[in-house]
């Protein structure tokens, strides 16, 4: 079998894994695919860190603000859309360049997994996503630990959206999620991919570069992208993402805005730590250690060598 090339810039937030991959787009005659869970929501670019017009430098984006936040979004329904992107962008003889820190979702398509059809229930699913605002998000984890631990190793006790996939799914079809996976990894990847992680070896360095996005996040007008996704309800989706929920208790009048700010700056770090610790366990990377480098032009220079030394450069 032929495996489709793909580069994948992967790593924790406030690296500039969008602007590499755009760099590389450039180089190589790529197209970017977005592996970001959140980057996919329309009306949110600001919260979600999604690349201006400027930023993409001409270059094609794909599956960034296609969908309302209010829309749940599956990694299945991830896998399905960006492997037919992936599958055109090299029909029209470019490079599929994969950039996000969603580590599920990297995983999941680059390894090959493809989750079986079906598995859905509208009023199930309402009426778990009820009990997590009602009885918190820890218990419908707990719910599914009891049923499908390896699901729950994976998925962080807070992130509603794919907890309640996977009861869905197990409670629709009798087969946990886990056991899908397990099945659909019986087929070999259709991609050769070249991953490259950026990181810095300082932590305290990745956590001044979160500060200095937040801040400039701020500037931007976060705090009225999260009065807009909160008016949504705890049900959306994009209400769980970090930098619009830490804004409710200063909404409420219940917090400082400082201290909000400071929320989300704290929820992110912890993100970034999880992220780290995703792609270091889970995936092989040549990593760009940012603290190493004097520019971003450096950056770049290092990054299109790994992808030359690999062979990709036709």
């Amino acid at each position: 079998m032929d495996r489709i090339p793909v580069v994948a810039v992967v790593g924790p937030t406030a690296t500039g894994k969008s602007r590499l991959a755009v760099a590389l787009a450039l180089a190589f005659g790529g197209e970017v695919v977005s592996a970001d869970s959140m980057q996919i929501y329309r009306g949110i670019p600001v919260g979600t860190a999604q690349p201006t017009e400027e930023e993409m430098r001409g270059v094609p984006h794909h599956l960034i603000g296609f969908l309302p936040p209010e829309k749940p979004f599956s990694v299945a329904d991830y896998t399905a859309l960006a492997s037919d992107r992936i599958e055109k962008i090299r029909q029209r003889g470019r490079l599929p360049i994969l950039a996000g820190g969603t580590g599920l979702y990297v995983s999941s398509l680059l390894h090959g997994i493809r989750f079986s059809p079906g598995g859905r229930d509208g009023a199930l699913r309402a009426r778990l996503l009820k009990r997590a605002e009602t009885e918190g998000p820890e218990a419908l984890w707990r719910e599914l630990r009891q049923f499908d631990p390896r699901a729950a190793e994976r998925i962080h006790p807070n992130n509603v959206g794919r907890t309640v996939r996977a009861i869905e799914i197990y409670r629709t079809t009798g087969v946990t999620m886990t056991e899908q996976i397990e099945r659909s990894r019986e087929k070999p990847s259709p991609y050769d991919v070249c991953m490259i992680g950026l990181d810095y070896r300082d932590r305290r360095k990745l956590y001044e570069s979160i500060g200095r996005r937040v801040d400039a996040m701020m500037e931007r007008g976060l705090l009225d992208e999260a009065k807009r996704v909160l008016a949504f309800g705890g049900a959306a989706t994009a209400a769980q993402a970090i930098g619009y929920k830490e804004f409710g208790p200063y909404l409420s009048g219940e917090r400082d805005l400082s201290e909000a700010v400071e929320q989300v700056k704290r929820e992110t770090r912890r993100y970034a730590k999880r992220q780290r610790t995703w792609f270091r366990r889970k995936e092989r990377a040549e990593w760009i250690f940012l603290d190493e480098f004097p520019d971003f032009e450096a950056v770049c220079r290092r990054a299109c060598g790994i992808l030359r030394e690999r062979g990709r450069a036709e």
